[in-house]
């Protein structure tokens, strides 16, 4: 029997803000973006409560590196060390090495990186298994696609269990609660590229999920419905980014200015206890700054 359970690291405290995904399978166990390594314990606890050790699990799927999603796996190698850990091959060399990773993340978080995120771990080089797309993983019974999904990042893939009609986007689809009645973009730095996302979008159509696993937060239906509305904000949020840095003297009231038309579009739709959380797990100041690096590095190759 086939099975798939959602795990709330409950990241910061927070519930419905991290989900990872538990794989089961004729006795194969397999986590989908773990989270970031501040919720590695919390992890533990879930899997504990299902009388499950990390020693028992199979494989760790990561849909991209970034450390709410991936942080996790090389405190996860360091309890289990012959886990298997299946990475794009753009995110390979920043998971045996998290330097990089960690010195960007520095920047945008500046000293809230640690409690945030924890002490993120570099995984050796042995316990990677590269994907480019294209791959099929077999897991008892379960197989799983994988198909190349950058956008949100270059290093992004997603996972299709076609036969259960699930696909595991990680950040692809943006951050909707528990299929709730709002899709926020989630667009940091460094590798937002909108017209690598419309294809990634038409790639997770072309394969018909019945539903797709979000890491922020749960499942989401009607994929065809949700990608058309997500897309659309996506590209109506860029054009609020290019629009605030075009009227704005400075960086700082460009962001300012984005962020208060974001925030006024959201309020259209959430309560304000809502609202506080879905901008908590996508960071509009994040988002800015993702846009606007992606609009600046448009502008440049237009003019070269």
């Amino acid at each position: 029997m086939s099975k798939i359970t959602t795990i709330d690291t409950q990241w910061t405290g927070r519930t419905r803000s991290v989900a990872s995904a538990l794989l089961e399978s004729q006795g194969h166990l397999s986590l989908v973006d773990p989270g970031p390594a501040s919720t590695f314990e919390t992890v533990r606890e879930q899997l504990r409560s299902r009388g499950i050790s990390v020693g028992d699990l199979g494989a760790i799927l990561l849909t991209h590196i970034h450390l709410d999603h991936a942080g996790a796996t090389g405190s996860l190698v360091r309890e289990n060390p012959g886990i298997p850990v299946y990475v794009h091959k753009n995110g390979a060399p920043h998971m045996i090495d998290p330097s990089k990773l960690l010195a960007s993340a520095g920047r945008l978080w500046g000293d809230d990186l640690a409690r945030l995120f924890g002490t993120t771990l570099p995984v050796p080089a042995e316990n990677l298994r590269i994907l480019e797309g294209g791959e099929a993983l077999k897991f008892g019974e379960r197989t799983l696609s994988v198909v190349y999904t950058p956008g949100h990042a270059s290093h992004h893939v997603s996972f299709f269990d076609d036969e259960e009609g699930v696909a595991f986007v990680g950040d692809t689809a943006g951050v909707r609660i528990e299929n709730g009645p709002y899709i926020l973009p989630a667009t940091p730095p460094p590798d937002i590229d909108l017209a690598l996302w419309d294809a990634s979008f038409a790639s997770i159509l072309a394969r018909r999920p019945a539903r797709m696993f979000l890491t922020h937060f749960g499942f989401a239906e009607n994929p065809p419905e949700h990608l058309a509305q997500f897309r659309h904000r996506l590209h109506q949020w860029a054009g609020i980014a290019e629009a605030s840095i075009r009227g704005a003297a400075s960086d700082t009231a460009a962001l300012a200015a984005f962020v208060a038309a974001a925030r006024g579009e959201i309020s259209e739709h959430l309560a304000d206890e809502e609202l506080e959380h879905y901008v908590f797990n996508a960071g509009l100041n994040l988002s800015f700054l993702g846009f606007a690096r992606y609009l600046r590095k448009r502008a440049q190759s237009a003019s070269q």
